[in-house]
């Protein structure tokens, strides 16, 4: 009986095309660090879901020096590179990925910042870190799907 179920779960969910589960997956793990970067300035801020815009010259948030200096506290990197180095990752790397464009590349770009997150910074954090270092590794395996520029660009 047990087998039977599966059976049919499966063949139900194997219907689900890829490239939807690929799409969900980049604006997931986009959105978290896209949210993430927000947080490191002013001046700028673009949200769509809340419908939030605020265009001006974005620049680094006071906090977000504090925050390197004191809180984060990276080894071998000066705390105002590293702030710098994020924040343009954490604005970068998600615009790359729900585009899709270099989706390979930015996913392995978001699983170092999550593995460096991890290791230096939130270590007690796993359960989240696993999630996004799952999702990334997911868009390094499979790329970005039919729905990216990566597709369009293949198809020329």
């Amino acid at each position: 009986m047990l087998s039977f179920i599966n059976n049919k779960s499966e063949a139900i969910f194997r219907k689900i095309p890829e490239s939807v589960i690929l799409l969900v997956a980049r604006f997931a793990i986009a959105a978290v660090f896209w949210r993430s970067g927000q947080t490191k300035i002013e001046g700028f801020s673009l949200d769509l879901i809340a419908m939030k815009v605020e265009l001006g010259l974005p620049r680094l948030a006071e906090s977000t020096g504090f925050l390197f200096e004191y809180e984060y506290d990276l080894p071998l990197i000066p705390p105002m590179v590293a702030a710098i180095l994020a924040t343009l990752a954490e604005h970068i790397l998600p615009i790359l990925i729900l585009s899709g464009l270099f989706t390979r590349l930015a996913g392995f770009g978001i699983a170092m910042m999550t593995l460096v997150i991890q290791l230096f910074v939130y270590p007690d954090a796993y359960p989240t870190h696993a999630t996004w270092l799952a999702i990334a590794l997911l868009l390094m395996y499979r790329g970005a799907g039919i729905f990216s520029l990566d597709h369009w660009l293949a198809k020329r």
